[in-house]
């Protein structure tokens, strides 16, 4: 180590002199950099309607939302994108950020123009700084400058067209698309409704499905009727043929009434009168008395044996049976007649239902695939025009308010600038020193023979009597 050193002493001039030379330089450098003033200023960023997804057509996904990161990256790329510092270049003018560009693009060319512009799009893109955190709704911008004022006018200037601009990057721009497919459905419509018009009109059908229930309904009820007929008409013909086998058994003449004699019993009640009108005069043994006596028990007698009864007057007139069998038969055989001609009309009315019935089944499957087409039209075109409503909307809001999004602090001309001249120096005096350090080694390693004593007596393993001092010629 005594021997690292002493070589080390015998390079001091080199060593001095690159030291110097690199450490006057940087220190030039650091002398030339000038003091910028940093403006800070914050943005509270938070999950807005223009982040909800709205499909174009159905309804997958609908409501999807992205998460909190992915939200706070986009609104920095919005933050950082070139088209940004762009607006804030257009309002504020190049002159009242870099003069000295502003001063180059006066006497410019229209190519040369477009190179400063970008150049100092760059400039401002590169003093610009967006700072986000992890799972914190905070974006944080700084912006440096070498004028306090106009890093504040600046940064605030860049915050106010950012709500601006994100307004046009992230408003829905489908309603006229929306509005398009709508007409284009709506057109679509009214080719099916007047297919479907034309349908019903040649086919003389006011309401298929109503005509079609109706159609049901009447014929159940007119065949149920036709089944009471037929019930009816044989009940009316089976009491008809019972009243026709009964007339022939019943007379058509009766007698309405007949009178009785009353002759003997009259002579009797004569007689009985006779006698006792006798008895008044005569005793019971006289004869005249025996003799009525006798009359009164062979006339008793022959009543008694029915020898003194005769048919008295007699009346006969119609049978009111066989009257009243043969009215209930004439009005069976009306009720028969009838009961036919109902069944014949009840039996055409059943086959027109039926036919009718059979062609609207025909026709229904066409009656359908209308029917399915117009209704899934006016499905899409309500749902477009719901959609194109909501579009619209949500543009509109979207365009006159930012309510996801908050400057927490704006920024404000700052007072304390920061210099890289103490860094620089510093940084300028370590490379010096290194760098002298690394030309010394180089030079005490590439210096021919043996520098020291002790390093002859290691090199030679031979002992060093004594040594005399270099003679300078």
């Amino acid at each position: 180590m005594s021997d690292f050193a002493t070589l080390l002493w015998r390079e001091r001039y080199l060593m001095v002199a690159v030291f110097a030379i690199i450490f006057v330089l940087g220190a030039a450098a650091a002398f030339t950099m000038k003091t910028t003033y940093p403006a800070y200023s914050s943005v509270l960023v938070r999950l807005g309607q223009e982040y909800v997804y709205e499909p174009l057509s159905g309804d997958a996904g609908r409501g999807a939302v992205p998460d909190s990161d992915q939200v706070i990256q986009s609104e920095t790329e919005i933050l950082g994108s070139g088209q940004l510092k762009q607006r804030v270049i257009d309002k504020l003018g190049l002159a009242r950020i870099y003069p000295v560009l502003a001063a180059k693009y006066a006497t410019a060319d229209a190519s040369e123009k477009k190179l400063i512009l970008g150049q100092a799009i760059r400039s401002l893109d590169s003093s610009t700084k967006i700072e986000t955190a992890p799972d914190t709704p905070i974006i944080r911008i700084s912006f440096t400058h070498e004028n306090p004022e106009t890093a504040a006018l600046v940064l605030n200037t860049l915050l106010e067209e950012y709500l601006i601009y994100r307004r046009s990057v992230l408003t829905d721009p489908t309603s006229p698309a929306l509005a398009r497919q709508r007409e284009a459905f709506a057109a679509r419509l009214a080719q099916a409704d007047a297919a479907y018009e034309d349908f019903l009109n040649n086919n003389r059908i006011g309401d298929f499905a109503a005509e079609k229930t109706s159609l049901g309904q009447l014929q159940q009820q007119i065949e149920q009727q036709k089944y009471q007929t037929d019930t009816q008409l044989q009940d009316r013909m089976g009491r008809l043929a019972m009243l026709e086998s009964q007339m022939g058994q019943v007379s058509q003449e009766v007698g309405l009434y007949r009178d009785i004699s009353s002759a003997a019993n009259d002579k009797l009640m004569t007689l009985k009168l006779q006698r006792e009108d006798l008895l008044s005069r005569y005793k019971n043994d006289a004869r005249p008395v025996q003799e009525l006596d006798a009359q009164i028990a062979q006339l008793e007698a022959g009543i008694s044996s029915g020898r003194t009864q005769g048919e008295g007057a007699r009346r006969i007139g119609v049978n009111p049976v066989y009257q009243t069998i043969q009215t209930e038969k004439i009005q069976l055989t009306a009720e028969v007649a009838a009961l036919k001609q109902s069944q014949v009309a009840l039996a055409n009315q059943v086959a027109q239902l039926t036919e009718r019935r059979m062609r609207l089944a025909e026709l229904e499957p066409r009656f359908q695939a209308l029917s399915l087409d117009r209704d899934v039209l006016q499905a899409s075109v309500r749902d477009f025009t719901v959609k194109e409503q909501q579009s619209r909307a949500a543009s509109e809001i979207a365009s006159t308010t930012n309510d996801n999004i908050r400057i927490v602090s704006r920024a404000t001309p700052p007072t304390k600038g920061k210099s890289l001249k103490k860094p620089v120096i510093v940084l300028a005096f370590l490379f010096a020193a290194f760098t002298a350090l690394c030309a010394g080694l180089l030079r005490m390693f590439l210096r021919p023979g043996l520098p020291t004593a002790q390093s002859a007596s290691r090199t030679l393993d031979l002992p060093v009597l004594a040594t005399a001092p270099m003679k300078v010629r």
